[in-house]
């Protein structure tokens, strides 16, 4: 089968490399942001060491597309000064970003994330390199990163587009750096097949995903591989003056199988996500409404996994404090309560509702009200509380121009106690709240 696939894959890199290239044109976009962050707490136990935190952080993200020939472009995207101002630097290693092709240290210089031909063929877009992976449907669920991939999109068929991905995560074949000792097939690989359809207000789509997973198979590492599938239905439409997204996902297969079954248990995965999102617009007030789900892993079924394949995502961000991982989880950390209960994101393991109401009074000005409420689907093991808070945020942005805008948010969660752990008696939590400025330039 790996054979199949890899001649598959020197064929389609054979027909976009064959194209003659000269250069005719370089097109650059790009976002910079500096932010500003002060959090009162960053654990929300009733300890006297809960400190606070604020410090400013900033990125700048570019992308450049190099036009060879009419359908035909190489393109690049790159991350620098990813940092916080005046901070101390991560310490070089060799694991990767969450959602990048290097490491956090060469973030905070500069990574190259992306570098893919993308070739329109007579007969289809065939994209081949390091590119965005993890990016269907919706925003919610998706923890976008770049990874190697080979991507085959067909011609529009009327209203209907259907593409075929190969995604390779992790390589353990034998090379310079990697000499496996004793087992082989020690990839991860993703297969995907979407099917969309497209109106003019509105798409609709189905993915079916293929996780094959053989990074455990080392006895040290496990013993185990993971093969599951992931079915991904999704739409985004308008509806008058309704904007309405919605996604479900549905993970099944093997969470854990052995290589030794007669020693340990196999683990079954029946993992589920989703959420509904709708937005309506009377100018110039909108309000809107969220709901979103996100199944947890239950103590008392060993043989099956309910939550930990699927998640909210790392580019869905509710809430300035609940669930927010570019602006919370990823600067400044877990918020902790009692017994290694935390508040991170992406979402898991929870319930969330969210309520909103904004107004834009002119083009240029967007201010919001919004008020979440999140509990946990299943309480961990000696856990008496479920409910993670409810938060209130309140945030405005102002566009100086076209490319400049101003954001300030100000958020109150009002703490849960799911954050007392196990709630032995006097056990006490604490509020928490948030303030935080953004200036970002696109171009």
């Amino acid at each position: 089968m790996k054979r199949f696939w890899f001649v598959w894959l020197s064929l389609g890199l054979i027909t976009v490399f064959s194209a003659s290239a000269f250069a005719v044109d370089v097109k650059s976009s790009g976002e910079y942001y500096v932010a500003g962050m002060y959090l009162n707490k960053t654990k929300v136990d009733d300890a006297d060491t809960n400190p606070s935190t604020a410090f400013f952080y900033q990125r700048l993200r570019v992308r450049t597309d190099f036009i060879v020939s009419p359908g035909l472009k190489l393109v690049t995207r790159f991350d620098t000064l990813e940092r916080i101002w005046g901070g101390a630097r991560s310490t070089p290693g060799t694991t990767l970003a969450s959602d990048s092709a290097g490491t956090r240290a060469e973030n905070e210089n500069i990574a190259l994330d992306w570098a893919y031909v993308d070739y329109v063929s007579p007969i289809g877009t065939i994209t081949a390199g390091y590119m965005q992976t993890s990016d269907t449907g919706t925003d919610f669920g998706n923890n976008v990163a770049p990874n190697g991939r080979l991507k085959y999109t067909t011609p529009a068929m009327g209203p209907f587009v259907i593409d075929a991905k190969i995604t390779k995560k992790t390589d353990s074949n034998w090379s310079y750096n990697n000499n496996p000792v004793g087992w082989t097939d020690g990839d991860s690989t993703v297969y995907e097949v979407q099917g969309k359809y497209k109106w003019t207000d509105g798409v609709a789509g189905l993915q079916i995903g293929y996780s094959d997973n053989n990074t455990k198979r080392p006895p040290s590492s496990g013993n185990y591989s993971q093969k599951y599938l992931v079915f991904t239905p999704y739409v985004i439409a308008k509806i008058g003056p309704v904007a309405l997204q919605a996604e479900f996902n549905y993970a099944t297969g093997d969470y854990k199988k052995y290589d030794q079954p007669d020693s340990h248990t196999d683990v079954k995965l029946e993992n589920i996500s989703g959420w509904v999102d709708a937005t309506a617009t009377f100018a110039p007030v909108y309000v809107g409404a969220t709901v979103a789900y996100v199944s947890g892993d239950k103590p008392d079924t060993s043989d099956k996994k309910e939550g930990g394949a699927l998640n909210g995502g790392r580019d869905w961000n509710p809430c300035l404090i609940m669930f927010n991982y570019y602006d919370v989880a990823y600067w400044a950390g877990d918020v902790q309560g009692h017994n290694g209960s935390k508040l991170t994101g992406p979402m898991e393991n929870a319930w969330f509702f969210q309520g909103r109401v904004g107004v834009k009074p002119k083009p240029e000005i967007d201010a919001m009200l919004s008020v979440s409420h999140a509990v946990a689907d299943v309480k961990p093991q000696g856990y008496p509380n479920s409910t993670y808070g409810t938060e209130v945020d309140l945030t405005g942005t102002y566009k100086i121009t076209n490319n400049l805008s101003y954001t300030l948010g100000v958020g109150y969660l009002f703490t849960g106690d799911y954050f007392k752990g196990e709630d032995a008696p006097g056990t006490k939590v604490n509020d928490d709240y948030i303030v935080m400025n953004k200036l970002t330039l696109t171009f």
